[in-house]
């Protein structure tokens, strides 16, 4: 391909609405192009390098014994009403009525797809594992989209799906799955991809794993112990609170607190430390508008996900009214009135000698001692496990929070689907069951924004060898000169006949605008032919990390670029 010829342009300045660098450097280097909130289209040069992705991954599941198919985008709604997830997943699923006035929906992920396929075919215990998958376009709604590529609403997704027999057969394929998502990551250029455990959220499951970058980039949180290699995602990872005993329990007062709302005023107001405090958080159920009060030890923050999971409802944080009975800033476990949900975080579990709200006006309590002023709570894990905090493996203060980019994530469904969509086989004594299901995906658009944003510098990526657009990037500097253009013209005609993939530039453009494309493009290769390189009988070839700069001979060019992509490729 040559240089000229490439759609897309390439310029120096930061897009101020990018706000990480990898989206920045794929919109300056002309990777992709915004088309809407959350949606962008590809130019050649980012559709080659996720080509490139999906080859891995295609090799990687093959390997495993899958069966690539194509689902629908589009689907009757009856397919999701069977699973009944048409009704439970909220706005993201995009739902709409075609010409007929029938209900669809746009898949933006494909499990029911996948069981409606084989639920035919898996009617005899002989059939089974199997695995297929896809690679497709998918579409989900997402609320906040944001850094370009890492959180879109249109995006291109390898999503699998295996049946099982038995929970021991899911197991030894989640395993094999597991390995394979290593293997794929660490060929797609980030072996630094760590793999933690994660919820389950709307695609059920009794477990699961997010691959996460580790990046302080990163949307998601990831709890990580260095000392026994404890790895989760904040969203399910266990909180454990210690409380030390006072040695005196104190007596439960109601304090004037006036024009006093936050923990920290309050803390501050009365002397005490936000360990030593109760705080409460209100919500409302989405399914029916009703409060639920939780109450938290004051120096943590609550985990949204485990409520939603423990209520088996979606959530939202409440508006208050005058009528519901509800005093905000001064809401307390002690004596609280109303017809409420009320919870209680683990982190107060023997609490004592706590302040909180008085459940009147301007008012809290000091003195609050759980197991005498609350004795009817009942204590769940609802809090974030934080810095510092107790590590659930092996029990010491070593948890760190991590930001993170998630790659990918794969999922024990059991029988969730194949059980609401009645698909069954007959065993090997002709009892019907519901086969077991795992589920195994990764984002290919967002695999490629997260290679960039962990090899890049200042200039533009440096995209591994395994899915870089090209390998060699030939520069040809004054193509002016004839002796110059004649020797790149037929070094690049020489290279394509030994199957290199070869940008080449032969423009007549400033050597400056020729490295500066040149870096945003992120070649592994650059070779360089200019008439200061043919004086001295040689060209230059350095590679994009700059780990690599020399000069070769003009007869050995061919033989020191092979070697080097060997090399660059993990085969030298």
């Amino acid at each position: 391909m040559k240089m000229e010829k490439v759609v897309g342009e390439r310029f120096r300045e930061r897009p101020a609405d990018c706000v990480i660098d990898s989206h920045a450097l794929m919109v300056r280097g002309g990777y992709m192009k915004y088309v809407g909130n959350g949606i962008y289209s590809q130019f050649g040069p980012l559709r080659r390098i996720c080509r490139k992705i999906e080859g891995i991954i295609r090799e990687e599941m093959d390997g495993i014994d899958g069966q690539e198919v194509q689902f629908p985008v589009v689907m009757p709604a009856s397919l999701w009403e069977e699973s009944g997830r048409y009704e439970s997943v909220g706005s993201e699923l995009l739902r709409f009525s075609d010409r007929n006035g029938s209900k669809m929906v746009l898949g933006m992920t494909h499990e029911e797809a996948s069981v409606q396929l084989v639920r035919e075919y898996g009617k005899s215990y002989a059939k089974y594992p199997f695995m297929i998958y896809q690679i497709q376009t998918k579409f989900r709604d997402e609320a906040r989209p944001r850094a370009g590529l890492i959180r879109v609403r249109e995006f291109t997704m390898k999503d699998a799906y295996s049946f099982h027999t038995s929970q021991e057969d899911l197991e030894e394929y989640y395993q094999k799955c597991y390995h394979a998502y290593e293997r794929i990551f660490a060929r797609a250029g980030i072996p630094e991809t760590i793999a933690v455990a994660s919820d389950s959220g709307m695609m059920g499951g009794s477990l699961s794993h997010e691959f996460m970058l580790l990046t302080p980039v990163g949307e998601d949180s990831v709890a990580v112990c260095p000392e026994c290699g404890f790895r989760a995602n904040v969203e399910m990872a266990e909180s454990i609170v210690e409380n030390p005993q006072d040695d005196v329990q104190e007596e439960l007062k109601l304090v004037y607190t006036p024009d006093i709302h936050t923990i920290e005023d309050v803390c501050g107001f009365l002397g005490m430390p936000e360990e030593k405090s109760c705080k409460a958080v209100v919500y409302q159920k989405n399914s029916d508008d009703k409060f639920v009060v939780l109450f938290i030890r004051g120096d943590l923050d609550v985990n949204e996900t485990k409520v939603t999971n423990f209520l088996k409802s979606e959530i939202r944080p409440a508006e208050i009214t005058e009528e519901s009975g509800l005093h905000p800033g001064f809401i307390g476990p002690y004596d609280l009135q109303g017809d409420f949900t009320v919870l209680y975080d683990r982190s107060l579990q023997g609490g004592m000698n706590l302040s909180c709200g008085g459940n009147v006006e301007e008012h809290h309590y000091t003195g609050l001692c759980m197991e005498r002023d609350c004795p009817q709570a009942e204590y769940h894990d609802f809090a974030k496990i934080s810095e510092g905090g107790v590590c659930p493996g092996c029990g010491k203060h070593t948890i760190q929070v991590c930001r993170g980019i998630e790659v990918g994530n794969i999922f024990q469904l059991g029988t969730k689907y194949t059980e609401s969509m009645g698909m069954q086989y007959l065993d090997k004594d002709g009892k019907e069951k519901y086969p077991l299901m795992g589920c195994y995906g990764i984002g290919i658009g967002r695999l490629a924004a997260s290679v960039c944003e962990a090899h890049h510098d200042e200039y533009g990526p440096i995209w591994p060898m395994a899915i870089a657009p090209w390998q060699v990037h030939l520069c040809c500097v004054r193509p002016d000169n004839e002796e110059v253009k004649a020797f790149a013209d037929k070094l690049y005609e020489d290279l394509q006949r030994q199957g290199v993939e070869v940008l080449y530039d032969d423009r007549k453009v400033s050597a400056g605008v020729m490295f500066s494309d040149a870096d945003l493009m992120g070649v592994p290769v650059r070779v360089i032919v200019s008439p200061r390189n043919m004086k001295e009988g040689c060209c230059e070839i350095v590679t994009r990390d700059k780990n690599v700069q020399k000069k070769a001979a003009l007869q050995d060019v061919k033989k020191e670029i092979a070697v080097l992509i060997e090399e660059l490729s993990g085969k030298g």
